[in-house]
């Protein structure tokens, strides 16, 4: 009889092994093995393939693009300050025109044409 592991989240579904697409910042890593809870649809990722999605990442020049940085001020409003990577993933430049709104109260959502 094959037995089907359960969730380790919900503990109710049957982890289903597939190919799932995964992204990372929008940008396409590839197809990889993973299994997913029939019940609440979470996605698991054994150590070997979370080795290969942090593989290719760097690869594609994604890995590190998370930051922290403080807010300043500038006369009497507030900055940023982005880090160098970010700014050449995102092609941002001075005077290029950007887009932001607020996500709920912790999250500030900047995009660009």
């Amino acid at each position: 009889m094959d037995m089907k592991n359960k969730c380790y989240i919900c503990e109710k579904g049957d982890l289903e092994k597939k190919k799932i697409d995964y992204n990372l910042y929008e940008v396409d890593l590839g197809k990889f093995d993973a299994e997913i809870c029939s019940k609440c649809g979470e996605t698991f990722f054994d150590e070997d393939v979370s080795k290969k999605m942090t593989e290719v990442a760097k690869k594609k020049g994604l890995w590190g693009l998370q930051a922290k940085t403080k807010i300043g001020q500038a006369g009497t409003t507030l900055d940023i300050r982005l880090p160098k990577k970010i700014i050449e993933f995102m092609s941002l430049e001075k005077g290029k025109e950007v887009e932001m709104y607020p996500e709920g109260k912790n999250k500030l959502v900047i995009t660009t044409e």
